[in-house]
């Protein structure tokens, strides 16, 4: 590894850069495929390190800093939209650092820290690039919230040899200071739920002549709950969560359709796709039975599949930054049930996913995402910065 003191000391020395840049991001929040100021920004400090770049159909970059020596061809992943959140002024105990500036948009995953530790991160590489054996692929990826980018991205890396890939996600769940990187599964699938119960509508005083799509609707809820308490493996979590019914807008009408829609969760492949069968055929079957049909939508899917970490490179990761930061700089933390495009780079390649802890009671961090208090403790950047260092100069 290269000089551990040096590249921990450069992390430091440029927290105040990242600090700035993930202000700046944050202020100008864009939504999935629409980033393209924040690309016109990451552009410039790209062209400002006089490291070459690739612009993507779409917004994504690859920026490529090749080392001064042979080695492994390796990526570190940042992802760059924001979300239609409306963001609070105050975090969970007072007044933000910073906030959006776009009504209903902002940063409330994290993704502009994400950016501004990986333009940290190549200000390190740049500064030690005669070291780096091989070659690193900065991808700045668009659209993970909606996975509008990651095919583009995918399809771009296949015209390099890469090898390995980490990325890292801040995360709510951690205490701001760790960094956690686990082998095995690490962040959940999503099988998407959504269809549309095809009924008949009538008048509610003879519900004989309509054929009422809201019924099998509430069949379909209560079967589905009790299938997957029997019929998937309870050893495997998947967990079931309906979130919207919808149907008529009069009492004394049957509508025609009824519409269903929600999410499952899931860490093992086979489970996961157990639980969409499961689901398809009780909504075929029970709207069958009285007598209405199914439309499934798109959604009605799995996408993504769980992100599963590589073992040994998450190890190696980790071993790496406790030479790096020490020991304590290590934290430990369950499985996140949120979902994450990432997994199809470790459907391609060994590579892991890293959390970073951003939760600091005193400060007022620890929201969950996707609310609009959540907000980080921006101190964490050095350490995001040390730990994407860490997997470049791994062994």
């Amino acid at each position: 590894m290269a000089d551990t003191l040096h590249i921990k000391e450069m992390a430091l020395e440029y927290q105040d850069y990242m600090k700035e840049m993930r202000r700046e991001f944050h202020r100008h929040p864009e939504i999935s495929g629409e980033e393209y100021h924040t690309r016109e920004v990451l552009i410039r400090e790209i062209e400002s390190m006089e490291i070459p770049y690739r612009l993507l159909d779409g917004t994504g970059i690859i920026a490529v800093i090749k080392g001064g020596n042979p080695g492994k061809h390796r990526v570190l992943r940042a992802d760059i939209d924001g979300l239609q959140v409306r963001e609070d002024e105050e975090n969970l105990k007072q007044k933000k650092e910073c906030i959006s500036c776009v009504e209903g948009i902002s940063h409330a995953c994290g993704h502009d820290a994400h950016m501004a530790m990986l333009l940290g991160t190549m200000k390190i590489l740049k500064r030690l690039q005669d070291e780096i054996e091989g070659t690193v692929y900065c991808c700045f990826e668009e659209g993970e919230e909606t996975n509008c980018g990651v095919k583009t991205m995918l399809k771009a890396l296949e015209e390099y040899p890469v090898e390995e890939c980490f990325a890292l996600h801040v995360y709510n769940g951690l205490d701001a200071g760790k960094v956690n990187v686990e082998p095995g599964p690490r962040m959940a699938g999503n099988v998407g739920i959504g269809f549309h119960i095809k009924g008949k509508s009538g008048h509610g005083s003879r519900p004989d002549q309509a054929i009422n799509p809201i019924i099998p609707a509430a069949h379909i809820i209560t079967q589905l709950n009790s299938a997957f308490v029997n019929r998937l493996d309870v050893e495997e979590t998947v967990t079931l969560g309906i979130g919207m019914v919808r149907a008529g807008e009069a009492t004394n009408v049957i509508p025609d359709e009824a519409f269903v829609g929600g999410t499952a969760r899931f860490f093992k492949k086979e489970e996961g796709e157990k639980a969409l069968t499961l689901v398809n055929r009780i909504a075929e079957s029970t709207a069958a039975c009285h007598g209405c049909g199914i439309e499934f939508q798109e959604r009605n899917q799995i996408s993504p599949y769980p992100v599963v970490n590589d073992r040994a490179v998450a190890l190696r990761v980790s071993e790496a930054l406790e030479q790096l930061c020490g020991q304590e700089v290590l934290g430990e933390c369950g499985r996140w049930y949120a979902s994450e495009c990432y997994c199809e780079y470790l459907e391609k390649y060994a590579g892991a996913l890293g959390f970073l802890g951003i939760r600091n009671e005193e400060y007022g961090s620890g929201a969950a995402h996707h609310n609009g208090k959540f907000d980080i403790d921006e101190s964490v950047l050095a350490l995001g910065a040390c730990a994407e260092a860490a997997f470049v100069f791994d062994r």
